[in-house]
C-alpha cells in the first residue's frame, strides 16, 4: 500500500506491541500554569499548540498527572472536546507516580516531604491505592473513559514490584487503560517489575520513557540493550537536551525557561547540554545542519529516530509544531552520525536519580 503524498507525519509502533504513535510525540509539560513553571503557557496558547499538532497529524500527546498539578492533563482533555477531535484517533499518555498538589504553584517531585504529610502520604508512589485513585484523577481531569499508554513516572523503592505490577494489570483488564509502559529509572529496577509480571503472567510494559539525546547517553549503557533485547521500545524524553541542541553554543537567549535553569546549573539534569564537551558537540550539530541546509533540531532528531526511538518533543509554541513536519525522511548517513557521536564522554546520570 503506497503511503498518501500528503502525509506530513510518520507513525512507529511501541516495540512489539501494536501500539502506532506519532513521530514526534507532543510532550506537553509546558503546557499549563505559569504557577508551576515559569516557561508554561496558558490554556489559550495550549489549545492552540494541540489544534494545530493534531491537525498536522500529531495524534500522540503525552502528559502526566504531576504537570502543573493536572492542569495539563484538564488542558489536554479539553482540547479533544472543544476540537471534536474523535477519541479513536488520538494516542494520550500520561504518568503517575509524583504526587498532585492542592495548589497550582506546588512542585511535588521536588518535595520528598510530602510522602510523611497526612494528606499525601497515599497519594503519591505506585501502591495499589495510591495508583487506581490517582488513574480516576486522570481521567476525571482528562474527561476521558480509558489512557492509552499509562506510565509509571519514576520507581517507587518502598512498594513490591508485585503489587505495583498487579494494579497495572488490573487497570487494563478493567478497560480504563489500553498499555502500560515505564519512565526513568534503573535497569535492574525495570527488570524487576516486568519479571514480577512476567511470573504472574500480568500485563508487562511495553514502552521505556527515558532521557537521551546527543548529550547525554548513558542509557546506551544498559537500558537500551534491555529493551531491545526485550521488546520494549524507547520513548525518549529531552531529545534536544532542553532546546540545548537547537541553538549554537554562542547563541544568547532571555527566555524565561533558559534563566531558570540558571538558577539550577549546579544540578546533573540542568548540567546536560552545557559542558564545555556539549558545546563541542553542539557546535558540530550546527556543522551538520548548515551542509545539509537542516535546522539545528532536524539534525539531532534525526540522530535519535536512526536509533529506532520515537522521542518526545515538548512544544509550546505553534510555529514550533509546524517545524516537527519537516523530520519525515530525514537521515544521517554513517560519517554524519560517527561525527556526532564520537565526542561524547560519560557523564554523570541524572533523570531519575
Amino acid at each position: 500500500m503506497t503511503e498518501p503524498e500528503d502525509q506530513k507525519i510518520e507513525y512507529r509502533r511501541v516495540g512489539n506491541s501494536g501500539l502506532k504513535v506519532s513521530v514526534p510525540i507532543l510532550g506537553t509539560m509546558g503546557l499549563g500554569s505559569k504557577l508551576w513553571l515559569p516557561w508554561c503557557v496558558d490554556e489559550a496558547a495550549s489549545l492552540e499548540v494541540l489544534k494545530a499538532a493534531y491537525d498536522l497529524g500529531i495524534n500522540t500527546w503525552d502528559t502526566a498527572n504531576t504537570y502543573s498539578n493536572g492542569e495539563s492533563e484538564r488542558i489536554v482533555g479539553k482540547a479533544v472536546r472543544e476540537f471534536k477531535i474523535p477519541r479513536d484517533k488520538l494516542v494520550i499518555m500520561t504518568k503517575c507516580y509524583c504526587a498532585v498538589g492542592d495548589e497550582l504553584g506546588m512542585q511535588s517531585y521536588r518535595m520528598p516531604e510530602l510522602k510523611f504529610r497526612k494528606d499525601y502520604v497515599n497519594r503519591l508512589g505506585l501502591s495499589r491505592k495510591a495508583i487506581f485513585s490517582e488513574v480516576n484523577a486522570s481521567l476525571e481531569r482528562l474527561g476521558l473513559d480509558y489512557i492509552d499508554l499509562l506510565q509509571i513516572h519514576r520507581c517507587d523503592p518502598e512498594t513490591p514490584p508485585e503489587e505495583t505490577m498487579e494494579a497495572l494489570h488490573d487497570l487494563v483488564k478493567s478497560g480504563k487503560v489500553r498499555y502500560i509502559g515505564a519512565s526513568s529509572m534503573w535497569t535492574w529496577q525495570f527488570c524487576l517489575y516486568q519479571q514480577a509480571a512476567e511470573r504472574n503472567n500480568w500485563t508487562k510494559f511495553i514502552s521505556m520513557q527515558n532521557q537521551y539525546s546527543l548529550a547525554y547517553r548513558e542509557e546506551e549503557r544498559d537500558m537500551i540493550p534491555y529493551c531491545r533485547a526485550t521488546g520494549v521500545g524507547i520513548i525518549p524524553w529531552a531529545p534536544l537536551a532542553r532546546g540545548q541542541l537547537t541553538r549554537l553554543p554562542t547563541a544568547e537567549t532571555n527566555s524565561e525557561r533558559n534563566d531558570m535553569e540558571k538558577r539550577y546549573q549546579g544540578a546533573a539534569f540542568f548540567a546536560v547540554g552545557s559542558s564545555e564537551v556539549d558545546k563541542r558537540i553542539i557546535s558540530r550539530i550546527g556543522e551538520v545542519a548548515d551542509k545539509k541546509g537542516w535546522t539545528m533540531a532536524e539534525v539531532a532528531l534525526a540522530w535519535i529516530l536512526g536509533k529506532d526511538t520515537t522521542p518526545i518533543v515538548g512544544i509550546s509554541k505553534v510555529d514550533r509544531v509546524t517545524d516537527m513536519v519537516g523530520l519525515k525522511g530525514k537521515g544521517l548517513n554513517e560519517s554524519e552520525v560517527e561525527y556526532l557521536e564520537e565526542l561524547y564522554v560519560p557523564r554523570e546520570i541524572s533523570g531519575h536519580v
